[in-house]
């Protein structure tokens, strides 16, 4: 019997139903406060008169109208720049110890974002706030009991100067608390392995000394690895070598577009559940079980959230925010909008644009999925795609054709003087699968779901074309772009420069 389970589990459920709710808009106006009172003696909370704000009747609008949205190259040449020269007190009290290296899907090289021991401090709380959001789920007792599987980057941090760095999951990783080293896997020395194959082949080596009960990390690496467990024990499905596999902790990218093949890799279902981490800081978690896999801002713990509508006159060629542009509170919200996310947090990041874009589902929940990425929605020619819709029509391609799509990726390009949506899918090899048809699918769909897209279709956009490969080629463009493993995402939008690098790369292969 789980008795150590049960006792866990009996414990989450009454402090679950003992501390009380409290409202996320009036956490939020304390957490502004709280940030501006803890800057205002920074470079840059003397640079606009954080004591002046907190004085203001409205400190809000106050700081709104005084404080500009920043893009990451606008706050790091002005401001975090001279944090990495040395000086101190510059967005945030003291000296950051560690930067973060962001290899998301947009950029072209590495960007360095601070993360400070309140931010560490603050994804802890925001950890702590999950785990006891698990008694909301019909987890079994001995779940509580298992080991977790944390894949993501190597925790092995590179120095540069006087701080670490490396991708958000290894240094989070790198200050687990004491407590649950003895829980974490695949442990310290395998997690300090910068090399992304020779990590996955060790994990391989030492599953079945492991009782694995939950999964957490990006769905693509997680599915590779447990293919290569598979493989190497010569297994049917993971839960023949992990019978108490459980859970998956799905993070960074949308799960849905995964599921079909992940699923296939297991011998019985599983609880799924949705995070939101990012270099910037811990955003959002699933609470609760719901349709949406929605997820709950961390509306106290260091991060001030505000929420631009994603509107052509808002955003500007680059993806940025064009400054004047006003921002909603989460008290001014609506359900079902797109907006683009605006973050202030205790790393000193300011009115800074992450780049994604988030619907609200249930204010009065401040639950959110996100829908996309400011540089990700598609619309050369009007069709107005996000990454949502984008996830619906696969999705919609699965069902309709009985096949897994875990990977795609489109750009809007002229082969000729028409634009055409060109997309590739990453279909496994042995699929019979008929490009045309997937094609006339997927159009028929969009255009009943996007009047965007739609009237797109009937104007500019004069067709759409669909390329199938293995999804194995996605894996192999990101290790030629240096970027396997960890915190890595494949960009769902390629640009039309990119997008033939990309047709030239395959025809390699």
């Amino acid at each position: 019997m789980a008795v150590l389970g049960n006792i866990i589990k009996t414990a989450l459920e009454f402090t679950d139903r003992v501390v009380p709710e409290s409202s996320p808009i009036e956490e939020q106006k304390e957490t502004l406060t709280q940030l501006l009172k803890k800057a205002r003696n920074t470079a840059f909370g003397k640079y606009y008169n954080f004591s002046k704000l907190l004085e203001k009747e409205d400190m809000y609008q106050a700081f709104a109208d005084t404080v500009p949205y920043h893009d990451y190259n606008l706050i790091s040449e002005e401001w975090w720049q001279r944090q990495l020269e040395g000086a101190e007190d510059i967005t945030w009290p003291g000296k950051p110890n560690y930067y973060a290296l962001s290899s998301g899907t947009t950029g072209n090289s590495s960007k360095r974002i601070p993360v400070t021991d309140d931010m560490l401090d603050a994804i802890r709380k925001t950890g702590i706030a999950q785990v006891l959001a698990l008694s909301n789920f019909d987890l079994p007792a001995d779940f509580f009991e298992r080991e977790v599987m944390m894949l993501g980057s190597s925790t092995d941090l590179g120095h540069n100067g006087d701080h670490l760095e490396g991708e958000i999951s290894g240094i989070s990783a790198s200050n687990i608390p004491s407590w649950f080293r003895g829980y974490y896997r695949p442990g310290a020395e395998i997690s300090a392995l910068s090399d992304w194959d020779e990590r996955v082949e060790q994990i391989a080596k030492n599953a079945k000394d492991w009782d694995i009960g939950a999964l957490s990390g990006i769905p693509s690496w997680n599915e590779l690895m447990l293919k290569k467990v598979i493989e190497y024990h010569n297994l049917n499905h993971i839960h023949e070598i992990w019978p108490n596999l459980s859970v998956f902790t799905s993070g960074g990218v949308a799960f849905e577009p995964y599921r079909k093949s992940f699923e296939a890799l297991l011998g019985h279902p599983i609880t799924i559940i949705d995070t939101y981490l990012t270099s910037e800081g811990f955003i959002a978690f699933q609470a609760r079980p719901n349709e949406h896999m929605a997820m709950k801002l961390s509306t106290r713990n260091g991060i001030f959230f505000e929420f631009v509508p994603f509107k052509d006159e808002h955003i500007d060629e680059n993806g940025a925010i064009v400054q004047g542009t006003k921002a909603l509170t989460l008290e001014e919200v609506e359900e079902g909008v797109d907006y683009a996310l605006i973050i202030s947090t205790v790393s000193g990041a300011w009115r800074y644009m992450i780049g994604d874009t988030i619907q609200f589902t249930d204010k009065k929940r401040a639950e959110i999925i996100i829908s996309g990425r400011t540089k990700h929605f598609l619309n050369v020619v009007g069709s107005q795609l996000s990454v949502l819709k984008m996830n619906d029509g696969i999705k919609h391609l699965e069902e309709k054709f009985n096949i897994a799509i875990p990977e795609f990726t489109v750009a809007a390009v002229r082969p000729e003087n028409d634009y055409i949506h060109h997309w590739y899918l990453g279909v496994d090899s042995d699929t019979d699968t008929d490009e045309k048809a997937l094609a006339e699918a997927l159009d028929e769909h969009l255009k009943s779901v996007n009047k965007n897209y739609n009237v797109a279709r009937s104007k500019a956009l004069k067709d759409v074309k669909v390329s199938v490969v293995s999804p194995d080629v996605f894996y192999q463009w990101n290790e030629r772009e240096k970027k396997k493993g960890g915190q890595v995402k494949m960009p769902r939008v390629m640009k039309e420069e990119e997008f033939n690098e990309w047709q030239e790369f395959n025809k390699s292969l």
